[in-house]
């Protein structure tokens, strides 16, 4: 039911793969690690592909679950070697992470996955310090096997906020089995819906094109406290940097 999902699972091309004689990449992953990262933080849900990230950065890996319950949970991921987490903890939530205690925290194709994409941009907020960085990516829907669903509006995110993620999960799921899975009928399709549910298996909640995700960052960078340092287009991903600015001071 799930080998769909094998047409996105690619592994990054090894390093010595690139030609030594050509120029530079652009603004790629690589490049963006080392300008903005140093210190100590976090990686998200590395799973099979965790950044490379310069000398002066040390991460520690965050998962849900440890290595042999993701490979169940995953099993389109069978073939790859797995990161095993330092931390188990929701992503989203972060709760078992001090408030303000990490210099970065890398999201790469993880915000797509979180069903309170604006809650759970606050907690990663939380965690870092003032001026801290937060390295996100997150497919262009365009160039995934998301191209026939609609994006997802900057409403339908403050209403999962608003409301609670659960109101919009069966609408979620109905989309995903019959736009991407491709079910052929009702039959296949709850057939579908019923096993992604009983494993609460993580589908993309939401999907964004570039006008559309920096809409979002943007209303987030005025509601939340960020700074937008940076804004990518590279190859099917949209990556991200953001600041955490100071807050405000409380008037007198």
């Amino acid at each position: 039911m799930l080998d769909f999902v094998k047409d996105w699972v690619r592994p990054r091309p090894p390093r010595s793969s690139r030609s030594r004689s050509a120029p530079p990449a652009a603004l790629d992953r690589e490049t963006l690690a080392r300008a903005y990262l140093r210190g100590h933080g976090l990686e998200i849900g590395a799973l099979h592909q965790p950044l490379v990230v310069p000398a002066a950065a040390r991460v520690q890996y965050v998962d849900r679950l440890p290595v042999a319950e993701l490979r169940r949970h995953y099993p389109e991921l069978r073939d790859w070697p797995l990161v095993e987490p330092d931390i188990l903890d929701d992503g989203e939530t972060l709760s078992k992470v001090t408030e303000e205690s990490q210099d970065f925290v890398i999201a790469n194709h993880f915000l797509e996955h979180c069903e309170d994409a604006i809650g759970t941009l606050r907690n990663l907020r939380r965690v870092l310090r003032t001026a801290g960085i937060l390295y996100l990516a997150v497919p262009d829907k365009r160039f995934t096997f998301d191209r026939d669903r609609p994006v997802t509006p900057l409403g339908h995110l403050y209403a999962d906020h608003l409301l609670g993620p659960a109101a919009s999960r069966r609408q979620h799921l109905e989309e995903w089995v019959w736009l991407v899975n491709k079910a052929q009928d009702q039959a296949e399709a709850e057939q579908q819906l019923e096993y992604l549910e009983s494993i609460r298996y993580s589908i993309h909640f939401h999907v964004w094109t570039p006008p559309a995700w920096l809409e979002f960052i943007l209303a987030m960078q005025r509601e939340q406290g960020w700074d937008l340092e940076a804004f990518v287009q590279h190859g099917p991903e949209m990556i991200t940097i953001l600041k955490r600015a100071a807050d405000a001071a409380c008037p007198a």
